[in-house]
């Protein structure tokens, strides 16, 4: 190191950064070479631990002075290309890049959420995680402009400030250095020195699920540059690193005008294919495996060692916990050579008295979902569910609604029955087609909602068992319109009968819980299953397994599927080719649960005896049980052959 340079001074680091990036990115900066444009901007993927391990000084100084650094790195990639260019003068088909900038991914540092943004962040290498809730349009906008100091001839770069909303300010004396300030105060602008970049502004939010009851999710402008604009959308999950500054709000008459965060992207890292963010250690799956080894010749009693996990805290409604396990785990997603696709995604729906556990139900699902969104029917209109348009500085956007948020993932609104007719109409397409189309103030587009659709209702009044004779008895007793009911792939109904047995039975539960020598838990999977390991296996069986329908299966599904269209009790409003969909679905979906890639019979039975639970009549028996009295069995396998034969008659 010479004496004579400034180790403080950003160009001092030029070298360094170059080396640095020919040593281990000459790969990266040889593919920008090989492109034909030289107009466009290009990203350089650095990984800040690398950059830690082999330079901590330089990694230590980008991480705390972004502003001076960043742009340095940028000017260091240039160099750094110029280079390989040069020494590779054989190969003639590179061609020089005026824009090349480095997007510095710090994976494994410490992430904020936008609602814990302070004043101490201001100025360093800041990594936020959250959810794109609005995405605004792109526009050109003022990178740099040169002018010429009138006095001394020379000509120097001035930068709009983001504080003062992208202004250009010229400065009070000329800012040319030399061995003797010029201190001019006279500037001409010098023509076509304009340069350009694209710009968009994006809104992030902080994820609900990390929320604690009553907090507000809180949400930051993050500005978008160059190779960045346009790589995300409303309603991804993404993971943003950026220099953190403010801006001045919008003028507004009696209106304080304050200064906003706003966070100046430098790498963008979308998580949607990541949605897996719970880690799934390998002694884990090995003790699923064993699991199921143990239970090889009783599968069934091991299904229901899983399902006994769902909602502990209600006793029995082993019917209705079977559902919210297939509804979880879902289906195989098909698309067809033509480009149609049907989905795999299951829609459930309780309709039941009040205090039958729907909300529990719900509420636990939402836990067990890597990504949910929890809303209720009173609260929510058809642009909070799908999307709404916003003005925001003369200019329309479009915000993200809970079913965009809840994109592969769940959405659970209760009390559906309260929300309005026209609301719940906008959710068709949603449920069905897993796409929302919108045209709302100038703005046509599709969004997509690849998401399950978990509801809980009450019947208008009283259950009425009368109307079950009807065709329309759901619809009657919900309120529900029948092609609603008919993108349900179950709908359970729960009838709080009197049955003094059941009573005895449920009190004695509900007390026993109260106890205090009974709240310690031990991780025992052969008896119940804890809410982190159910969440991990739930996670693990939908990433690892593709079932495949069997002939056994397709003959039992097919057969069922006639009989009900034969059926003269049938209700109009279930019995579409929608349920024959829905029961592949769950056939599916209970194949991944008892941990294989093929659909036998067994399956194709369960997926029937769920249909059969949502049927107000049934096909195969002359009458239906209650889905609320329904408990775990001693022997469900001898129980399965028994409702094997009745089915297959």
């Amino acid at each position: 190191m010479d004496g004579g340079e400034d180790i403080t001074d950003p160009s001092y680091w030029e070298k360094p950064m170059a080396s640095f990036l020919i040593r281990y990115h000459s790969d990266q900066i040889r593919s920008i070479a090989s492109s034909p444009d030289s107009n466009l901007h290009y990203p350089l993927f650095v990984d800040f631990a690398e950059l830690m391990e082999d330079d901590p000084h330089l990694a230590r100084r980008i991480f705390t002075e972004p502003a001076a650094y960043l742009p340095i790195f940028d000017q260091a990639a240039v160099w750094a290309h110029k280079i390989i260019l040069e020494d590779s003068g054989a190969n003639k088909n590179g061609v020089e890049k005026k824009c090349i900038h480095v997007r510095i991914n710090t994976s494994g540092s410490p992430l904020e959420c936008p609602g814990r943004v302070r004043v101490k962040h201001r100025g360093i290498l800041l990594t936020l995680k959250g959810t794109v809730i609005r995405s605004g349009a792109i526009k050109m906008h003022e990178g740099e402009r040169e002018y010429k100091c009138l006095k001394c001839k020379k000509s120097f770069l001035v930068y709009p400030e983001v504080e003062a909303r992208n202004s250009i300010t010229l400065p009070s004396i000329c800012q040319v250095r030399g061995s003797k300030p010029c201190e001019g105060t006279k500037f001409q602008y010098v023509d076509n020195t304009i340069v350009c970049h694209d710009y968009q502004e994006i809104k992030i939010q902080e994820s609900t699920q990390v929320l604690g009851v009553g907090a507000i999710p809180r949400s930051i402008l993050v500005i978008l540059k160059d190779d960045l604009v346009d790589i995300i959308k409303a309603g991804d999950d993404v993971i943003v690193t950026g220099v953190l500054t403010a801006k001045w709000s919008s003028e507004l008459k009696d209106v304080r005008c304050d200064l906003d965060p706003v966070l100046i992207a430098n790498h963008v890292r979308r998580t949607n294919e990541l949605k897996s963010e719970i880690d799934i250690p390998d002694d884990i799956v090995m003790k699923f495996k064993q699991f199921w080894v143990h239970f090889k010749d009783s599968p069934l009693k091991g299904r229901n060692a899983i399902l006994r996990g769902i909602c502990p805290q209600v006793f029995g409604l082993f019917t209705v916990k079977l559902a919210v396990a297939l509804t979880l785990i879902g289906g195989v997603q098909h698309v067809h050579t033509s480009g149609t696709k049907v989905r795999g995604e299951p829609h459930l729906l309780l309709v039941g008295d009040p205090g039958t556990g729907k909300s529990q139900f719900l509420k636990f699902a939402a836990k067990l979902s890597n990504r949910s969104v929890i809303t209720t029917g009173l609260g929510s209109t058809s642009a909070g569910l799908t999307v709404t348009a916003v003005k925001d500085g003369g200019e329309w956007m479009l915000e993200a609604g809970a079913l965009v948020l809840a994109d592969g993932g769940l959405c659970c609104i209760d009390e559906f029955d309260s929300m309005r007719e026209h609301d719940r109409a906008t959710i068709h397409e949603a449920m069905e087609q897993q796409t929302i189309s919108v045209a709302k103030a100038g703005l046509v587009t599709t969004l997509s909602t690849r998401t399950t659709v978990f509801g809980a209702t009450n019947p208008k009044g009283h259950y009425d068992p009368d109307q079950r004779i009807t065709t329309l008895a759901l619809s009657v007793n919900t309120t529900l319109s029948g092609p609603l009911l008919s993108r349900f792939d179950i709908v359970l109904v729960l009838l709080d009968t009197r049955n003094p047995e059941w009573d005895a039975v449920v009190s004695s539960h509900i007390l026993s819980e109260a106890e205090p020598d009974r709240t310690g838990q031990h991780e025992d999977l052969e008896n119940i299953w804890p809410l982190p390991t159910l969440k991990r296996y739930i996670q693990y069986v939908k990433e690892t397994f593709r079932p495949v329908l069997s002939r056994d299966a397709e003959l039992v599904i097919s057969s069922y599927y006639q009989l009900q269209r034969k059926s003269g009790t049938h209700n109009a409003a279930r019995t579409t080719v929608r349920m024959l969909e829905s029961l592949v679905r769950l056939a599916q979906a209970h194949a991944r649960m008892m941990f294989r890639n093929e659909v036998t019979r067994l399956d194709a039975i369960t997926a029937i005896l769920c249909v059969e639970s949502s049927m107000t009549t049934s096909a195969i028996v002359d009458c239906i049980g209650n889905a609320l009295h329904s408990n775990f069995t001693e022997n469900p396998d001898q129980e399965c052959i028994l409702a094997g034969f009745l089915c297959i008659m």
